[in-house]
């Protein structure tokens, strides 16, 4: 039997309507539907729907089914809300249901193996089949909705758990997809409760240069651009070259003294990066709205006249045979061109074409050639159009896509939010990412942020605004990787960018470390790479994210973004490496 949990009507006001027990519906009453159960077993059971006698809402065992009250000439709409944790969940109009346990199964499926919707129901269909089951089977949409469902309930109860989503009754997969898009955050978002996240690996009692010499730490004076942890890391331009003699003299940093009340606080830090991931978008250069049409598509819904004009920019002229360009032959032909360079390949085609090559190239060398073959190039080169050369010319022929998913994460990998740069990951675009993430949390700002390019992040904050409170808040500095490929030339990088200065200047960067022979060394204090290693667990979702359009892109993201923070949260209390209520006393042991 398939029925609600349920045993009173919530919709019923207490105050003025006595709550009715639940009934079974005279209307649906029971009838049969398809499940796949806990074992994925394909069986036939029997669905029950409740109704409640007083304002007929009638309760199934995912959601509740109620009428919205007519506004003066509005009519009267039926509406849903889902279930918090339902035993069965609705995969089809057509009456199939899954057992929740099979929602989970898939969860873990596509957190281990990085698989999709199809993958899973293949995967589904073959131990079906395997079992003697031949009569059902499982399809890809059916699958993607036990996604969206599932997923829909988690993310609505981590972030608006006060909140009771409601949308148009029985709604399709988009639809439901759509309502949780707006509830959740669209082109971006903050992990609830990440922002007042620490533990040990990204939170540390603040330190001064007096703890460094009192502990020993072999510092090294007047070598700023040295990094702790990295032995003769130099940035480049000065690696193999001494600096030139016009090069300014760095003073240190002024250093303060420990507290006398001992009350030294916290530090954070938290790590940023891009990753060039993203779903299609607008084919005209300035525009960043979504696509109308997902599977051939090229422009958005205010520039969807465009794809009656020619698509070379800038003719303007009328399309001709319902293609992309107009009957001007030289757009026609370099269209073919295009086409010719930029259409699907497949593994076999490109081994053909290397083998004619390799092949030609033996030929020329027989005949005293030398070696240059005249026959078909690996890399086929645009023609010309006019005057402009072949790489250069400004078409709508294909949707651009999305430049780069922006992810920010604290030092321990504990992911906090995300956004997206549309053309670049441009400095205005990293900024606005976030000021988004902080805006309504300028408190819990973190002291350290590491990127990338921190120092033309930093240059742009302070010539747009000198006045800027993350100047005041927050030092941002190059992670260790990329700090090694900066220019030592570079004043304002080696100065204030460092991840970690070996002459002492950021004590709160660095940690001393005794090896076993009793010999102290300056280490890294926290893990500036926590960005690269999400970038690369996420490179597993490349392929499906591509595909996806604006608002599953955006569901997809939160959803990846709510499971990492879960393995991470998991990660942090096997480890013990959680912070203790009292952190100085901990320290000082």
């Amino acid at each position: 039997l398939l029925l609600t949990s349920r045993v009173e009507c919530p919709q019923c006001n207490p105050n003025t309507v006595i709550r009715r027990s639940l009934r079974l519906d005279k209307d649906k009453g029971v009838h049969t539907v398809t499940l796949l159960d806990e074992n994925l077993v394909w069986t036939r059971a029997e669905l029950c729907v409740a109704s409640c006698s007083s304002c007929n809402t009638l309760f199934y065992p995912d959601k509740l089914v109620y009428s919205t009250p007519p506004i003066g000439e509005q009519r009267s709409e039926r509406r849903q809300k889902l279930e918090d944790n339902p035993l069965y969940i609705c995969i089809s109009k057509s009456g199939v249901w899954a057992h929740r346990r099979v929602a989970l199964l898939q969860e873990h499926i596509m957190q281990c193996f990085a698989g999709g919707w199809a993958s899973f129901a293949d995967w589904v269909n073959s131990v079906s089949y395997s079992r003697g089951n031949k009569a059902y089977r499982m399809t890809a949409r059916q699958s993607k909705r036990l996604f969206i469902e599932h997923f829909s309930r988690r993310l609505l109860h981590t972030h608006t758990p006060n909140i009771e989503l409601s949308l148009p009754a029985h709604a399709p997969t988009d639809t439901l997809t759509r309502a949780v898009w707006d509830a959740i955050g669209q082109d971006g978002g903050v992990l609830p409760g990440s922002l007042t996240h620490g533990c040990k690996d990204c939170t540390h009692q603040k330190r001064y240069r007096a703890d460094l010499v009192a502990e020993g730490a072999p510092l090294d004076a007047g070598h700023a651009v040295e990094v702790a942890g990295i032995p003769g890391a130099i940035a480049q331009d000065g690696a193999a070259n001494p600096m030139p003699d016009n090069m300014p003299h760095l003073p240190a940093p002024l250093q303060q003294e420990p507290p006398p009340n001992g009350d030294r606080g916290m530090v954070r830090m938290a790590v940023m990066n891009g990753k060039t991931i993203g779903h299609r978008i607008c084919a005209l250069t300035d525009c960043q709205n979504p696509l109308v049409n997902y599977k051939n598509g090229r422009f958005c819904e205010t520039h969807l006249q465009h794809a009656k004009y020619c698509g070379i920019i800038p003719c303007g002229r009328p399309v001709a045979d319902d293609g992309p360009t107009c009957d001007d032959p030289t757009h026609q032909g370099w269209y073919k061109s295009w086409v010719n360079r930029f259409k699907r390949l497949s593994f076999p085609g490109v081994r053909r074409v290397i083998r004619r090559r390799e092949h030609q190239q033996v030929v020329a060398e027989e005949n005293g050639g030398n070696g240059e073959p005249a026959g078909l190039p690996l890399r086929i080169d645009l023609p010309a159009l006019g005057n402009v050369q072949g790489n250069q010319v400004v078409h709508t022929f294909r949707a651009r896509s999305l430049y780069c998913l922006e992810t920010v994460q604290w030092a321990c990998g504990m992911p906090i939010g995300w956004g997206k740069c549309y053309k670049s990951e441009s400095q205005p675009q990293v900024l606005a990412v976030i000021d988004r993430l902080w805006e309504n949390a300028p408190d819990n700002r973190p002291s350290f942020i590491a990127y990338d390019d921190a120092c033309d992040l930093l240059r742009h904050i302070v010539t747009q605004d000198a006045e800027s409170p993350w100047l005041t808040s927050t030092k941002f500095i190059v992670d260790a990787w990329h700090y090694t490929g900066h220019r030592a030339t570079d004043v304002l990088c080696r100065l204030w960018c460092n991840p970690a200065p070996s002459d002492g200047s950021q004590p709160d960067l660095v940690e001393v470390k005794e090896d076993a022979n009793g010999q102290k060394h300056l280490t890294r204090a926290f893990n500036t790479e926590t960005a690269e290693q999400l970038n690369s667990w996420l490179t597993s979702y490349e392929a499906q994210l591509r595909q996806m359009t604006d608002v599953s892109y955006d569901f997809f993201v939160h959803v990846l973004m709510l499971l990492f923070a879960e393995r991470i949260e998991q990660r942090i209390v096997t480890k013990g490496r959680g912070l203790a209520d009292n952190v100085e006393e901990e320290d000082e042991e």
